[in-house]
């Protein structure tokens, strides 16, 4: 089973953005997310500088870490992740995810992301061409497709995204990478078909699951 999977009886996972959780009732609601079908969670750690608004960081993930035994990955939307690392390591989280365009040097900061025992992860914004990560594709076990300009919650989800998915999926095909390809920002039952078929396997979903009156149906509708 890959990491990102709770369950082996699907192809792609669902991972709720705690951005949209309810923070009165962390574990409350965490523990709904997991009965509702989510694979992994996702952690949006905005630093006020990289993007224009400001979240959470490693004391509110060890706190989410002791409400849940799924896998967790830290998206570091932060200008300096190298930084920060080890605190988020010491958290507990089982993948760190930095951007592209961020001011660290993405080589020597993934390589300390594994040196800490986490999966790499390497995101890229909707107006950043895909040769900017390409160098690093051989090492990394994610890439994150920003479908929306990040930093806020509740975004249209931009169709040229799709096009991204399937470049990646033809060349972890071709070149025979193990990332996984997972996908950001407008995600739900109409935007979802289309990344899955170009070749996505994890879903990021914040408004759409979180505020689902049903959320087990929101989980199945975001699955291959």
């Amino acid at each position: 089973m890959s990491w990102w999977l709770r369950h082996g009886d699907h192809k792609s996972a669902v991972a709720p953005s705690l951005l949209a959780a309810d923070f009165a009732d962390l574990r409350g609601d965490i523990a709904a997310m997991e009965a509702a079908g989510a694979d992994l969670l996702h952690l949006d750690v905005m630093d006020g500088h990289f993007v224009p608004n400001l979240t959470f960081g490693p004391v509110v993930c060890t706190a989410i870490r002791r409400c849940s035994d799924l896998p967790l990955d830290a998206h570091l939307m932060i200008s300096r992740p190298d930084r920060y690392l080890e605190p988020f390591a010491a958290a507990g989280v089982d993948a760190v995810t930095i951007h592209v365009e961020a001011d660290s040097e993405i080589a020597p900061t993934l390589a300390r992301i594994e040196q800490l025992g986490l999966k790499k992860g390497l995101s890229l914004n909707p107006d950043t061409a895909l040769a900017a990560v390409a160098p690093y594709l051989h090492e990394l076990d994610l890439v994150l497709v920003m479908a929306v300009q990040p930093g806020f919650g509740g975004q249209t989800f931009d169709p040229l995204t799709i096009d991204k998915v399937a470049c990646l999926n033809e060349m972890r095909r071709q070149q025979e990478h193990r990332y996984a390809i997972s996908v950001d920002g407008g995600i739900d039952a109409n935007t979802a078909p289309a990344v899955l078929k170009a070749g996505a396997d994890i879903l990021v979903s914040g408004t759409y699951f979180c505020r689902a009156p049903d959320r087990a149906a929101a989980a199945r509708s975001l699955r291959l």
